[in-house]
């Protein structure tokens, strides 16, 4: 049985967490960072202002600030300058939590220094890392403050003075050690960092080794002075032959470390015959030296080697036992600094595998929603028949909207959305995409009511982007409430000069604990083993990240389980008058008859796509790889053509692209990359090629017919001979 603790083991066990300040303006935010940073065992602290955030630091003692930028009344980087300002907290750690992730907004956060800046919506693992750091090297920094507290105690009093000053070299040293050590989540730069301040405060000479997963020095890093007192370094990735016999020294002195020692990182100190064969490593003569082991999570990851040249360095058990802090706390940040690259390295690969997954589920997409085209433009056919139609075709709908909200998704985290914004009228935006899902609701049994401006209202906005905002939510809304209800949209202008946007359902509504949360990705509000709803928990993670990116923000609203849901939406208003936008183009069902050659290796994408372009009245070809297609286009001379990237046989879509451009005859194709790869590289290596356009599949036929009927009826321009040059036409939003 497991007793309960002692009043007096409670408070103990409280004195040894530590606080970690939490600032943001917004609850629902303040609870789910309150919830990621519960499992470290620490005292969070939480503030809701920054006026707030001031008064809590005047009270305590903080090992890390994690401050929201977009506050009112005083955002994040005026909370900071005031922090600065404070001699108690001027040192105290500040890591910035936004999703703005510009290099303006970084710069500005580092200005004021911040030793870190994380994009939200932030990643759990990640995050606790960082502030893993802090923490523990804040608490080894409060340890021997304590150490030497207690020592100029009880030592007499011209003893206290020279302890109090051996201390307060001592502690100045390991903060300057802890700020070198912290400053990145880079190893490298980590052990580089530590040499710097190592030499001379400890030895003439160091060196930081770290083990791969043999158990053998892979990476290393050193730093020494001269008889000059000139300071020299070297590194692994420099090429400096130092390295070299450092490694091999350094493997030698690991293995004849006794094991207690090792698993302990206690110093040793090298004994006559292995300084001598160190010394012979070197090419140097050396009066002592000591290794100290890096240990971390109950193994050895590296060890840290030091040098004197003179009696005058020797190492005293305080300089060791000082070393050995040094080299506790080296462990930790190394330690760290490995899983953060570890999660990037994870991140990265998970970004390469959405990104081809993506591809493959658009590869087989795309026939089936050319072939629905095809059925649909053959005319009147069987009611079962046209019902069987339709239900493929939303089916294929709700797949694109998956793999679209999955790849975005991921986009945002890592910073690389950017908008194209120009001045839109939210009015039109929001009632075009009502009128796109009213029917789909209406179906469902559900009553829609709007309620929007009589006037335009001017945003500055990425209308694709804003657009599948209020799609998504619109979606959410639909997905959530059962037949008979209602959803409600309302549009409203403030007099503060922003525009309010509110979609309000009478569906399951959500409990607290999914309120928090509702913003989150892979958050589901169906947890149910049948998953009736569907949907991968994405779409208002998505929201969030393209609403914040426009400088607006959203919330969310229920008042609990079968009462409803409310998300509101407010974006900044063009204050600006302007004459009403143009319709959008009508899409073009005829127009001038072209060449169109496409070069697809998936038969089925290329003859769906070839009997379509033939219902569109254009003269079509077909090439399965990429030297068949060059071949085709030399002999053919096309108008278009619409090139797949993902060829066989040695020959991709970007060869196939600067083959054709290379061609004299062929100057004035219109080159049209249609692939499965749909991101900001990808469309940047399409450009780079010779593509005019770089479409994503399943293509978007009304999109597709849109471009040619302008290509054949405005951007061909007949020259002096005849031949004709294509308008360069800008990439679609990914």
């Amino acid at each position: 049985m497991i007793e309960s603790p002692s009043r007096g083991s409670t408070k103990s066990a409280d004195a040894l967490r530590v606080n970690v300040l939490v600032v943001d303006d917004q609850p629902d935010k303040l609870l789910s960072l309150e919830a990621v940073l519960g499992g470290l065992g620490e005292n969070i602290v939480t503030a809701r202002s920054g006026r707030e955030a001031l008064r809590r630091l005047l009270e305590q003692d903080f090992a890390v600030i994690l401050l929201d930028v977009n506050m009112p009344d005083m955002d994040g980087f005026e909370t900071a300058a005031m922090i600065r300002q404070h001699r108690r907290c001027a040192k105290t750690p500040i890591i910035f939590v936004t999703a703005f992730g510009d290099d303006i907004h970084t710069a500005q956060g580092y200005s004021l220094g911040a030793v870190d800046y994380i994009l939200s919506p932030v990643v759990p693992d990640i995050l606790r890392t960082k502030v893993s750091v802090f923490v523990d090297l804040f608490r080894k920094t409060e340890e021997v403050r304590r150490y030497a507290e207690e020592r100029i105690g009880m030592a007499r009093e011209q003893a206290a003075r020279a302890a109090a000053e051996e201390s307060n070299r001592q502690l100045s040293f390991l903060t300057e050690a802890t700020a070198a050590i912290t400053q990145s989540l880079n190893r490298a730069v980590t052990i580089r960092g530590l040499n710097r301040v190592v030499v001379p405060f400890l030895a003439d000479f160091s060196t930081i080794a770290l083990l791969d997963e043999r158990g053998r020095v892979g990476q290393i890093a050193a730093a020494w002075t001269d008889e000059s007192d000139q300071r020299h370094s070297a590194e692994t990735d420099d090429g400096s032959e130092t390295t070299e016999p450092l490694a091999a020294a350094i493997d030698e002195l690991l293995v004849a470390v006794p094991g207690d020692r090792l698993q302990r990182a206690t110093a040793t100190l090298l004994e006559s015959q292995q300084l001598a064969r160190l010394q012979e490593h070197l090419a140097a003569t050396l009066f002592s030296a000591a290794l100290l082991p890096i240990f971390a999570r109950g193994r050895t990851i590296g060890a840290i080697l030091l040098a004197c040249r003179e009696p005058r360095c020797s190492f005293s058990p305080g300089h060791l036992l000082l070393a050995e802090d040094l080299a506790g706390r080296a462990g930790i940040a190394i330690d760290n600094a490995r899983l953060y690259e570890n999660v990037q390295e994870h991140d990265r690969r998970k970004d390469d595998f959405l990104a081809m997954l993506g591809h493959e589920l658009r590869n087989p997409l795309a026939p089936i929603r050319n072939a629905v085209e095809i059925l649909r433009l053959g005319g009147a056919m069987d009611p079962v028949a046209a019902q069987a139609r339709d239900m493929i075709d939303r089916q294929a709908g709700h797949m694109s909207r998956l793999i679209d909200d999955l790849l975005d998704i991921s986009r945002i985290a890592r910073g690389k959305i950017q908008l194209r914004k120009e001045r839109c009228d939210v009015t039109r935006i929001v009632r075009d995409m009502v009128e796109d899902s009213r029917v789909g609701i209406e179906q469902g049994g559900l009553r829609l009511h709007v309620e929007l401006p009589d006037e335009p209202v001017w945003v500055m906005s990425d209308a694709t982007r804003l657009s599948q905002v209020v799609g998504n939510l619109l979606h959410n809304a639909h997905k959530f409430t059962d037949e008979g209800g209602e959803i409600r949209v309302r549009l409203t202008a403030q007099a503060s000069g922003s525009v309010q946007l509110g979609i309000r359902d009478s569906g399951i509504g959500m409990d607290r604990e999914t309120l928090s949360a509702a913003f989150d990705a892979f958050t589901q509000a169906d947890r149910s083993l049948a998953r009736s709803r569907g949907g991968l928990g994405l779409g208002l993670a998505l929201v969030k990240g393209l609403v914040e990116l426009h400088g607006g923000t959203v919330r969310a609203a229920s008042e609990g389980l079968g009462h409803g849901s409310e998300f509101s939406v407010q974006l900044p208003v063009e204050s600006l008058p302007l004459e009403d936008l143009p319709e959008r183009s009508p899409l073009k069902s005829t127009g001038p008859t072209l060449r169109v050659l496409v070069i697809e290796d998936n038969v089925d994408g290329a003859e769906s796509m070839r009997m379509l372009l033939n219902h569109m009245r254009h003269e079509t070809q077909v090439a399965l790889t990429g030297p068949a297609g060059v071949a085709a286009a030399r002999g053919w001379r096309p108008e278009v053509v619409l090139c797949d990237i993902g060829l066989p046989g040695g020959m991709d879509g970007y060869a196939v692209a600067r083959a054709l451009r290379q061609e004299p005859g062929l100057a004035g194709t219109m080159l049209i990359a249609l692939t499965g790869y749909g991101q900001e590289d990808d469309q940047r290596r399409a450009h780079e090629a010779g593509f005019d356009r770089h479409m994503t599949k399943p293509v978007n036929i009304f999109e597709l017919s849109r471009t040619l009927a302008s290509f054949g009826s405005d951007a061909k321009e007949n020259d002096a001979n005849g031949n004709h040059k294509a308008r360069p036409l800008a990439a679609q939003p990914a």
